[in-house]
């Protein structure tokens, strides 16, 4: 039978399932509208669309490497109780091996076929996950890695998945990849940036509208401060080269030893290793970092145990 598109959104307002949902629902139904909300209700797409309102800012950093492929994923649910559940971490896991298989990072994941089984979506799967555990889900956002023959992909989460980097090293030398000294590399530099979260891997990478705006508020900062006008410029000029520094990975002072910076640190390693040793990408996730404002800062917190490593 037709169903209207008028009948589509009445139930769609009073069930707040989706408007694809809700036509399945009255076709389903035959058009009639209570068993179209009992038959959302028994699929618990009504249940979950209603939870989609609720802040999720909780949940888990999670991250991987597969062979050659690493991905780091952020999953939020309402509270960090569920967090710890075992269906959550299911799901988790679930979604991280079907960005690891399936996913180019390219698209709405949510409309994506479920690597583990096609006849299903990936949102078709979350919305199953929210109507048993009973908490808004958000999949918010996912990197993935892949090295090439000179390069090494390398994950490290803190604190329980509050933190999460992934970062890819390269060495000149393909036949340094596989030396240990490679990975303990990455996993030092990783530590490094969960704790002190650098901008970027160098200062040109750092956009030029940030140095802008900085340089533009560290300028109203002297005036307002009563600066000489004739100095200010040469002033701003070292406090942008400072903002650089203190914002740049290979130029901040490495967490486990302050006294050398962490460009002194793949010197080091590119000379045990005889070949040139580089950063070539990093991401960090910090958890809910961005939807509300969080209790506790995990950065200071992670550079603090770094320092007694």
């Amino acid at each position: 039978m037709s169903i209207s598109a008028t009948l589509v959104k009445e139930l769609r307002e009073k069930t707040n399932a989706g408007m694809m949902d809700c036509k399945k629902a009255l076709e389903a139904t035959s058009g009639d509208f209570q068993a179209a909300v009992e038959w959302l209700r028994v699929k618990g797409l009504g249940a979950a669309a209603k939870k989609a309102d609720r802040i999720a800012a909780e949940g888990t950093v999670f991250a991987q490497v597969v062979g050659n492929t690493g991905v780091i994923l952020e999953i939020n649910s309402e509270t960090d109780f569920v967090a710890r559940n075992d269906g959550f971490k299911n799901l988790v896991t679930d979604v991280a091996h079907h960005v690891l298989n399936a996913v180019n990072a390219v698209g709405d994941i949510l409309e994506q076929a479920f690597h583990k089984n096609p006849t299903k979506k990936v949102g078709d799967m979350l919305k199953e996950a929210i109507a048993t555990i009973g908490e808004n889900i958000v999949i918010r956002r996912f990197e993935k890695y892949t090295a090439s023959a000179n390069t090494l992909v390398h994950t490290y989460i803190h604190g329980e998945g509050k933190i999460g980097v992934m970062i890819e090293v390269a060495a000149a030398n393909p036949a340094a990849v596989s030396n240990p000294a490679l990975k303990t590399f990455a996993q030092d530099v990783s530590l490094h940036i969960a704790a002190m979260n650098p901008m970027a891997i160098s200062s040109d990478q750092i956009p030029a509208d940030v140095v802008a705006k900085e340089k533009e508020i560290l300028t109203a900062k002297n005036i307002e401060s009563g600066k000489k006008p004739e100095m200010i410029e040469k002033i701003v000029d070292g406090q942008i080269r400072k903002f650089l520094a203190e914002n740049c990975l290979m130029d901040q002072a490495f967490v486990k030893n302050p006294d050398m910076k962490v460009s002194d640190l793949a010197k080091q390693v590119g000379k045990e290793l005889g070949t040139d040793v580089t950063v070539k990408r990093f991401v960090r996730f910090e958890l809910g970092a961005g939807i509300e404002k969080k209790s506790n800062d995990f950065a200071a917190e992670v550079a603090a145990q770094m320092k007694g490593h």
